[in-house]
This record gives C-alpha cells, structure tokens and sequence, in this order.
C-alpha cells in the first residue's frame, strides 16, 4: 500500500463509483491519509454525493472517455468501487468502440474473468488496480467477536458450515454469501446478491417453511478461494443488518480481511440494536 510520503502519493488515486456508500467511504479514507482522489462516477448507479471531491460522470460503457480523464487528472492508480449492473440498452450506456472490443472478448464469461480482463487492460494503459484492503485498510473488518453479542455455538457451527460451502463454490464463480440453519444450507447467493438472497429468505421465515430456530441461523460473507480483492471486495453495512434480522437470523459471520464495510461504527450499533452478533473468523 502507498503511503502519503510515498512515490505516488502525489498523484490522485483514480476512484470508479458504482453503487451504495463504499465509494464515498474509500475517498473519504484515502483522502485522510493525506492523498488526493479523481472520481468517476458511473451515470445511473453512483451516488450525486460524489461531487464533494473532484470528480466527473460518464456512462457506463465509455471506456475511453474515462481513460482519458483519468490521464489528463494524472492518476498512476486507480481502484473500482461499488455495484455496477450489467450492461443494459439505455440511455445511461452507450458503449464506445473500446467498450465494444472488450465486451467482445469477455461475453459469454463469468464475472471473476471479466474482472481480471478489465485489470490487464488497465495495466495496458499503464494504470495499477488497488483493492480497498491496500488503499483504505481501516474500512477491512478484523477476526474477533465485534459488537455486544456473541454467537452461541450452535450458530458458530452453523457459520463453520457456511464457509466450507462458500470454499467448495468457489471455483464455479457462484457468490460470496450464504444463508446456513443448523446443519443445512438454506440460500446461496448467485447472480441476485446479498439482499435479494436474505429477502428470499425472509421470504421463507415468513411463510413457515424456514423452522430453525433463530440462534442457529447464520449468514455467512466471504471472498471466493482466489479472488482477486483489488477487484471485487465483498462489502457489508447497516442495511445488511436490517435484512437479516428480517430474516430471523442470529448473526453474520465474515472472513476476517476479506470484508469491508463503510462505516464500522454505524454497522456495530445496528447490529447490537438489533441483538444481531458480527463475527469476523480468521479462514487462512
């Protein structure tokens, strides 16, 4: 990780904005450390917040438009940040040829090599991807027992169970998360995300085909075996606490370094509100 008195600390680190509060949380960290940030948000999924930092917008598959900006603001790293929909007919994404060329070569792929595609073509022009883990580490969740409540062992059994599931997905490119009551997997996370999946399970709870008891239902957050985090960073937040406690779960149990969330203490207060535990496990 550069540090501010480090060789590229003087220029801006290059932040592209998709969705939710991580965004603003990774130039708020980055810009404490005493380094300047170049926002690009992408029309239709970052938020208008953005404009407190240098910045500018572009569609989604403007690929060469924001490569530009990015030069002529004289970024030398540059990190990807927040839920982007897949490309879609709009208004908001009229793809340039340099978008074209590169969805050619990626269609039909799963995200993990889509996202590798798109870190060897920024290295093409020069550019170094960061992971959140190395530009803003303080926003990463560590292992322990986190806030008031601590997991009984029938949920830490439970969330045992969740992560040797989530390690044998891995190399079909499947998700990040799970849903697991007492020795049986309830909902894993596919294309829909981590609040669809805990709303199918709400779902569930509420008609009656989800019995477990709440202390033994857990949901579990981590990275795929070999993930690349500078790319994809699995992320948690206070809304993520709402929707499993809608959920009738216990807790959530996350890989320890793999997980960011964009404001800890906002996060802990609504888990130890709701009675929820947060629980960070060491898995390497």
């Amino acid at each position: 990780m550069p540090s501010p008195s480090g060789p590229d600390a003087a220029s801006p680190l290059a932040i592209v904005c998709g969705a939710g509060d991580f965004p603003l949380a990774v130039a708020e960290a980055v810009v404490a450390s005493g380094r300047p940030v170049f926002l690009i948000g992408i029309k239709g999924s970052a938020s208008p917040d953005i404009a407190r930092f240098p910045h500018v917008w572009s569609g989604l598959g403007r690929a060469g438009y924001m490569l530009k900006r990015v030069r002529e603001a004289g970024a030398k790293e540059i990190t990807l940040v927040g839920a982007v929909p897949r490309p879609s007919l709009s208004l908001d994404f009229l793809p340039d040829l340099r978008f074209l060329q590169a969805l050619l070569r990626v269609a039909g792929r799963g995200d993990d090599h889509m996202l590798s595609f798109v870190a060897s073509e920024l290295a093409r022009e020069g550019l170094t991807v960061r992971g959140v883990h190395e530009i803003a580490p303080g926003l990463m969740l560590p292992a322990g027992t986190l806030g008031r409540h601590s997991p009984l062992p029938e949920a830490m059994a439970a969330a045992k169970l969740g992560f040797e599931v989530l390690t044998a997905l891995s190399p079909y490119d499947i998700g990040q998360a799970a849903v697991v009551a007492e020795r049986r997997v309830i909902a894993i996370e596919a294309a829909e995300g981590t609040d669809l999946m805990l709303a199918r399970v709400a779902e569930l709870r509420a008609s009656g085909r989800l019995k477990a008891p709440r202390e033994k239902s857990v949901l579990v957050k981590a990275a795929k075996r070999g993930q690349d985090l500078r790319l994809d960073t699995p992320a948690i937040g206070s809304r993520t606490v709402e929707r499993v406690r809608a959920a009738g779960l216990a807790g959530i149990a996350i890989a320890a370094g793999e997980v960011m969330t964009p404001d800890t203490g906002a996060l802990l207060s609504a888990a130890d509100e709701a009675g929820l535990f947060v629980l960070g496990v060491e898995l390497r």
